[in-house]
């Protein structure tokens, strides 16, 4: 009896084991299934953040391609034509125009970070200046740091440009970070726009999908192949051609801008790679004229890029009446979209700083205008070069 009981109890133990066994062996393949569903969910989820990604106009197969603008990945913005430049940059006058604002109107000198910021030192030589452009091309202004000037900024792009602003709300603008808020600082905001929409001459074909260098299929291109009407042509001007690998072009707008086309730029700057053109063109002795029988064709362009300039926040710098200063932020942005019709450009530029300098509106003083001392006098008949009397005085009693 004792046998046959030992040995039911051992058989309900083993029963017992087998089915935790099992048991386990069900959780553990339950589990492994699930991770593979995430891995597969998280996989198709980077999938698709690569995709968009691309910047439109290269696709990846036959994807089709992208209709809104995207931020670029891998297109570095640099504050002026003199900074380094390597793979796809860009850079527009904005960030230069906010930077004149702020060194000359409040700063009254060079701003020196230390260390120094090649950058900064490339801002400070003001290589682009506002007289260099027309008025109607941008809007800008600075002032103290407060919501009234904020919604003057936005109604000013608004007036003029019927544009609004893409960074501005990037700023800090509660009350702590106005003008005021401390009494021993003054916060200052310098702000630009650039915008500008231009039509060609004559609308270019759009041509088929091709090649772009050696990585990239299926961009899409507008041009003028031999189908084209030879008057669409004529907008085009060449400004030098060595070889198909070796060129400048310069296509005319309806609004009087320039569209230059320069294959294999050489250069380590945009200055650099500018100069180097203009020399070219100007050595250049063959046919400036785009003919008949020559084809043109270039790719959609659709930039939409946003940097910060960390490299200048945080840190101080002195006014010229050595008073310490800093920057908050400073952003820029670029948006460019170029194809057969013509293109647009729309860039924004701001600072945010504050001194320790205190700004007080003393009451405005009369001039005076005393004839006290040594002084000269002369008398000349209006609409004259050269007066007919001059006279010196120093001791009044000679002629009193």
């Amino acid at each position: 009896m004792e046998e046959k009981k030992s040995t039911k109890i051992s058989l309900g133990m083993a029963f017992i084991i087998i089915l935790v066994i099992v048991f386990l062996v069900i959780l553990i393949i339950c589990a492994i299934v699930l991770n593979l569903e995430k891995d597969k969910i998280r996989n198709e989820s980077l999938t698709a953040s690569d995709e968009s990604s691309v910047p439109a106009g290269i696709n990846q197969g036959d994807e089709k391609p992208t209709t809104d603008i995207k931020h670029n990945e891998g297109l570095n913005v640099v504050p002026t034509m003199q900074d380094k430049i390597s793979g796809n940059s860009a850079w527009c006058a904005t960030f230069q125009l906010v930077w004149n604002d702020m060194k000359n109107e409040v700063v009254k000198k060079d701003i020196v970070f230390t260390p120094q910021e090649e950058m900064a030192k490339n801002l400070n030589k003001e290589e682009f200046t506002s007289d260099m452009i027309s008025n109607e091309y941008y809007y800008k202004v600075y002032g103290l740091k407060t919501l009234e000037l904020k919604d003057k900024i936005e109604k000013g792009i608004l007036e003029k440009f019927n544009q609004k602003s893409d960074i501005i709300d990037d700023i800090d603008w509660s009350d702590d970070a106005l003008n005021g808020a401390r009494p021993d600082t003054v916060r200052y905001l310098f702000y630009c726009m650039l915008y500008r929409k231009f039509e060609f001459m004559q609308k270019f074909d759009k041509l088929d999908k091709g090649k772009f260098g050696t990585k990239y299929n299926d961009v899409e291109y507008f041009g003028i192949d031999d189908k084209t009407d030879s008057e669409v042509g004529n907008q085009i001007d060449v400004l030098f051609y060595n070889s198909e690998d070796d060129f400048a072009i310069s296509i005319n707008t309806k609004s009087g801008d320039e569209v230059i086309f320069y294959k294999n730029p050489k250069g380590s700057n945009f200055k650099e790679i500018y100069e180097n053109m203009n020399k070219y063109a100007d050595k250049f002795e063959g046919d400036e004229v785009f003919n008949n029988i020559d084809v043109f064709k270039a790719p959609k362009l659709e930039v939409n890029q946003k940097r910060e300039y960390t490299e200048f926040q945080d840190k101080e710098f002195l006014t010229l009446d050595h008073n310490v200063a800093e920057i908050y932020k400073a952003i820029q942005s670029i948006k460019f979209s170029l194809d057969e019709n013509g293109g647009e450009i729309k860039s924004e530029a701001i600072i945010d700083m504050k001194t320790n300098a205190i700004i007080s509106e003393e009451p405005e003083q009369p001039r005076k205008f005393y004839i006290d001392d040594t002084f000269a006098i002369f008398l000349k008949e209006q609409g004259k070069d050269v007066p007919y009397f001059a006279g010196r005085i120093e001791d009044i009693s000679k002629i009193q």
